[in-house]
C-alpha cells in the first residue's frame, strides 16, 4: 500500500421512511443537529437529510433518502448490517433509558472487541449500535439539541457487513485501502484504517463470511453506502487510480458542492465511496443556521418552485411517538442511485 490511506469514515447513507419520522428521531431523539436539507440529486422529488454534530465536521455525519413508500430492505451478504456511532464512556445506561422512553427497542449492553455496545434499531428499521469509546474526530457539541452535551454522539465509530467471501475483500481492503486486519471475535473480522487512537474509532469496518446467505437488498432501513474521508482532490486522484487498478471501476469525481465524491463497489459488493473534506457544509450557508432552508444544487435551483411543491413539510404533521414504526412501505428503490 503506497498510496496513503482514507482518515476514516466521513458519513454514512441510508434508506429512511416518512422523512418527518426520520428527522423527529434523529433529532429529536439521538440529539443530532440537521445541518443540510437538500435533495436527492437523482431524485429531487426526495429529501436528502444530513444530521451531525453542531458544526457539520466530516466523520459525524449520518445521512437519509427518505423513501416514504419503499419496501424495507432485505438483509443479507453485501449489506452493511450495522452502523456503531460513538459515545463517550459511561454514557450507555443513560442512552437505554432515554431510547426507552422513546419507545425505541434496545438490545442489551454488550461488548464487542474490548468495546461496550448497546445495539437497536431506529423507527424505520434501520440497525445501530451506540459503542463507547474516544472521540473519534472533531466535535463541536450542538448545544440547542436535547441531549446534554457530555452524553452526546461523538460520530461514526464503524460498520458490520456479512460478506460471501472474505478473502477478496480482505486483500482489497489491506492491499488498496490500507486497512489492518486486527482481530477476530464470533466470526466478526475487524479491520481498522491506521490512525492515532487505540480503539480504531471512527476507522473500523467488521466484516462475517456467510458463504451461504442470500444476496441483501437496499431498501427502507438498510444503509446505502459507506464513505470514508480523504484529505483533498490529490489526495482522492491517488486512491481512485488505485481503486481502478485494482479492477473495482470506480466512478469520475462528482461535485456534491460540500465534498467531491467517487464511488465504487468493493469486492463483497459494499458501495463505498471517497469523499473530500471539504469545502463543508457552511460553503453555502451560515454556520449558525446551518440545515433551516432547503439549499439546491445550482443545475437545480430553476426547478426550485416545482420541487418545493412535492416535498413534505418536515412540521406539518401532529408529533408522533419517536420509536413508532413507519407505515408499511409499498414502493421500489432503484439500486442503482449511489448520490
Amino acid at each position: 500500500m503506497n498510496t496513503q490511506p482514507p482518515i476514516g469514515l466521513h458519513h454514512v447513507t441510508a434508506i429512511a421512511g416518512d422523512p418527518v419520522e426520520n428527522l423527529r428521531f434523529y433529532q429529536g431523539v439521538m440529539g443530532l443537529r440537521l445541518v443540510k436539507k437538500s435533495v436527492n440529486q437523482d431524485d429531487p422529488a426526495t429529501y436528502h437529510l444530513f444530521y451531525a454534530d453542531g458544526e457539520g465536521h466530516p466523520g459525524t455525519d449520518l445521512t437519509f433518502f427518505p423513501w416514504a413508500h419503499a419496501k424495507p430492505g432485505t438483509p443479507g451478504v453485501g449489506v452493511v448490517q450495522e452502523t456503531y456511532l460513538t459515545v463517550p464512556p459511561g454514557t450507555l445506561e443513560a442512552w437505554e433509558a432515554r431510547l426507552l422512553a422513546a419507545g425505541v427497542r434496545v438490545d442489551p449492553i454488550t461488548r464487542r472487541f474490548g468495546e461496550r455496545a448497546l445495539p437497536f434499531a431506529d423507527p424505520h428499521g434501520l440497525r445501530l449500535a451506540l459503542v463507547e469509546g474516544p472521540d473519534p474526530f472533531a466535535f463541536t457539541p450542538w448545544h440547542e439539541g436535547p441531549v446534554p452535551a457530555a452524553e452526546q454522539v461523538r460520530g461514526l465509530h464503524g460498520a458490520r457487513a456479512p460478506l460471501r467471501d472474505i478473502a477478496p475483500s480482505e486483500s482489497f481492503l489491506t492491499e488498496v485501502m490500507g486497512f489492518e486486519r486486527v482481530g477476530e471475535e464470533n466470526g466478526w473480522v475487524r479491520f481498522v484504517l491506521p490512525g492515532p487512537a487505540d480503539s480504531g474509532a471512527g476507522r473500523i469496518l467488521d466484516v462475517r463470511q456467510d458463504p451461504d446467505g442470500r444476496r441483501g437488498a437496499w431498501g427502507v432501513g438498510s444503509v446505502h453506502h459507506l464513505a470514508w474521508t480523504v484529505a483533498d482532490d490529490e489526495h482522492q486522484a491517488a486512491l481512485r487510480e488505485a481503486v481502478e487498478r485494482a479492477g473495482r471501476r470506480p466512478s469520475e469525481v462528482i461535485d456534491r458542492f460540500w465534498f467531491r465524491s467517487v464511488y465504487f463497489m468493493e469486492p463483497g459488493g459494499v458501495l463505498f465511496e471517497l469523499a473530500t473534506e471539504g469545502p463543508g457544509f457552511a460553503v453555502d450557508e451560515d454556520p449558525a443556521a446551518l440545515g433551516e432552508r432547503l439549499i439546491l444544487p445550482p443545475w437545480l435551483e430553476p426547478f426550485r418552485p416545482r420541487i418545493e411543491a412535492v416535498l413534505p413539510d418536515l412540521a406539518d404533521r401532529p408529533a408522533a411517538a419517536a420509536g413508532a414504526p413507519a407505515a408499511a412501505p409499498t414502493a421500489t428503490v432503484d439500486p442503482a442511485v449511489t448520490r
